[in-house]
């Protein structure tokens, strides 16, 4: 298991490099689809930003006032922010807090690590953009369990997905070989099960 020193150090360096590549946006690519349906990339990033502007009774009201349903308010959440802040305001946030210590809720330090890395690659996927290094996707992966896969919905059953780029692998069954991107993609529902070759 990675320290949680490293696992903050690879949060820090992730802001770091998502803020680099949000500077060199143009105002379509801010507006082009991510990964998230229905969201563009400037939700994207008030998502990934929003912990740093609301504490934990304005969360708490904002969950109640949605039913307790997470995905409702955090889609709420994001549309509100969208409308109030401009790009400049959202980069603005993230490039100011790239070293804070928010830790999601029974997430902890990897929780932060694994937002960020994963919205990450909402943003910048469909912008054909660089992701983030194999070895911080690895470490993603390495130190989340099964039961958090259970959460994108993606069913594992019979399936071995094993890194070409990093040690990891997930899941046990027919193997199929792909970069560690692309293993992170898959288990969080961002794209398909592939099949196993053969």
């Amino acid at each position: 298991m990675a320290d949680t020193g490293r696992i903050i150090a690879e949060t820090r360096a992730e802001r770091a490099r998502l803020v680099g590549i949000l500077e060199g946006l143009a105002p379509a690519q801010w507006a082009a689809p991510s990964l998230c349906d229905g969201w563009r990339v400037r939700e994207v990033v008030a998502h990934i930003t929003m912990p740093y502007r609301i504490g934990g009774l304005g969360y708490l009201a904002g969950l109640a006032r949605a039913g307790f349903r997470f995905h409702v308010y955090a889609d709420r959440a994001a549309r509100a922010d969208t409308a109030r802040m401009d790009d400049a305001a959202l980069l603005a946030s993230l490039r100011d807090n790239i070293d804070h210590p928010w830790r999601p809720p029974g997430g902890g330090a990897l929780g932060a690590l694994s937002h960020d890395v994963i919205h990450g690659l909402d943003i910048t996927e469909p912008l054909g953009l660089p992701g983030p290094p194999a070895e911080r996707v690895a470490l993603v992966l390495a130190e989340s369990k099964a039961k958090q896969y259970a959460y994108f919905g993606v069913d594992l059953d019979g399936v071995r997905l094993e890194a070409t780029d990093a040690d990891v692998a997930i899941g046990d069954g027919r193997t199929v070989r792909m970069p560690v991107r692309d293993v992170l993609l898959v288990v969080t529902g961002r794209s398909p099960m592939p099949a196993p070759a053969g």
